[in-house]
């Protein structure tokens, strides 16, 4: 196996593949760490803020430390190519955002992609697609980023650290649930999906 020697490769390897939107994601980053001077988090040094919940995320994490798991990775379902980088040490932000006129998609690219994701494509179509996805690919990741970016030091009011929680047990389902997200039902713990099964009781034992 191959030694991964840079950070594309790195941002591919998690990923498990690479395409358009994890170059999105991976330019985005290199940006917002340039513009921070800041280098990948061990910690909670940086906080991420991302905009979309596609491929790009990926490539955030990677580059810049900030993940889900740590709790320095803040998921906004807005459905945009914004990624917000701050710097707790600092104090200071960058937002990062896709400029509309990087990511055109007219109406037969539309369609082959369609056909592609529902298993219809010929394998022609499927072999165009994949050659437009490649081209779409090494422009994201050799274009100006003043063509394809728009890049801002923005004010951004830091998010308190991820804190440890006490767990409890759900009466309903029997598993342990962080007390913070527990509720309440018919007087004992619940977790969200049980306290939200609106069965007036019938079959709880």
């Amino acid at each position: 196996m191959e030694p991964i020697t840079n950070d594309w490769e790195r941002a591919v390897a998690f990923h498990g593949h690479s395409c358009p939107g994890l170059a999105i994601g991976y330019r985005a980053a290199k940006i917002a760490l340039r513009e921070l001077a800041a280098a990948r988090a061990g910690d909670e040094e940086l906080v991420a803020i991302v905009e979309t919940d596609a491929c790009g995320v990926d490539a955030i994490q990677v580059l810049t430390g900030c993940t889900l798991g740590k709790g320095n990775l803040l998921y906004r379902d807005y459905g945009k190519h914004v990624f917000t980088i701050g710097d707790r040490k600092t104090g200071a932000a960058v937002r990062v955002a896709l400029k509309s006129g990087a990511w055109q998609e007219d109406e037969n690219y539309r369609n082959l992609r369609e056909r592609v994701f529902n298993g219809q494509a010929t394998p022609a179509e499927k072999e165009l697609f994949d050659r437009y996805q490649e081209q779409r690919l090494q422009f994201i990741l050799e274009a100006p980023e003043e063509e394809i970016f728009k890049t801002e030091h923005v004010k951004l009011a830091m998010p308190a650290k991820a804190r440890l929680f006490n767990s409890v047990t759900c009466a309903y389902c029997g598993e342990l649930v962080a007390e913070v997200r527990a509720r309440v039902k018919e007087g004992r713990y619940a977790c969200i999906p049980c306290a939200e099964n609106y069965s007036r009781g019938w079959g709880v034992k």
